[in-house]
């Protein structure tokens, strides 16, 4: 699957927030999209599913108009794990996958038992099977996100967009989320804040600034010291650093 932006624009109440911004995600990519806070990335990401509407320029998913795809139909192709994450819901974790399920069916319809099958697997593939009876609102940090990444996966969408996925998580949490999107396979586009994991786990990046891309490309590309300088205002020096990694199961 496959996004693209080609000069979009985004206004939100009125005043212009992305200025003329263009990016792409190819098949199976883990794309990062990085900047300061207040630059425009999550302004423009909730472009990308619908959220805002542009006030100018195209969004192409697999080369289809974002604009003229109906809402089901964009519900297929694209699953979102937003950063306005729901926690005061009365639901159990299978039910909150099972609500990935709702662009395929009608209304009033009941869930099968290949729906049942599909988001069992769902949970499985995100090492989370074992809180399928378990309240959502229960769950640890690390817990909640992987079970909505498991309910846009019980979507079946080939495309995945994230915002801030691992905003609030501890270290280990972070690095088990990025390290499970990662392997997913999906194409994706991952608002994301932490320069250095972004570096680690993204094929390429965007970096943002005052509601513009500034530049795309792979992440020693994009992350120079001299953009780093410009966009956030530090000095960045390449060094050797402490890297975090997660220990294997013995």
């Amino acid at each position: 699957m496959t996004l693209t932006l080609n000069g979009v624009a985004v206004h939100v109440d009125g005043r212009p927030i992305v200025h003329e911004a263009g990016l792409t995600v190819g098949p199976g990519e883990f794309v990062g999209l990085i900047g300061p806070n207040g630059c425009g990335k999550s302004t423009l990401l909730r472009s990308a599913y619908r959220a805002l509407r542009p006030a100018a320029g195209l969004i192409t998913v697999e080369g289809d108009d974002l604009v003229r795809l109906s809402p089901r139909e964009s519900a297929r192709r694209t699953a979102v794990v937003a950063q306005e994450a729901p926690t005061e819901l009365d639901f159990t974790v299978a039910e909150m996958v099972a609500m990935g399920r709702t662009p395929h069916k009608r209304p009033l319809d009941r869930d099968t038992p290949a729906d049942e099958l599909i988001c069992a697997q769902a949970l499985e593939r995100v090492a989370a099977g074992h809180l399928a009876g378990r309240g959502y609102a229960t769950l640890s940090g690390g817990e909640k996100q992987r079970v909505l990444i498991a309910r846009a996966l019980a979507q079946q969408s080939r495309l995945l967009l994230l915002d801030e996925p691992t905003n609030h998580l501890d270290i280990r949490h972070q690095l088990e989320i990025l390290r499970l999107v990662r392997g997913l396979g999906i194409s994706t586009l991952a608002a994301l804040h932490d320069l250095n994991q972004a570096a680690a786990y993204c094929d390429r990046l965007y970096l943002m600034d005052a509601g513009r891309v500034l530049a795309g490309g792979p992440p020693e590309e994009v992350l120079t010291p001299e953009r780093i300088s410009q966009v956030y205002g530090v000095r960045a020096v390449r060094r050797t650093q402490l890297v975090f990694e997660l220990k294997e199961e013995q």
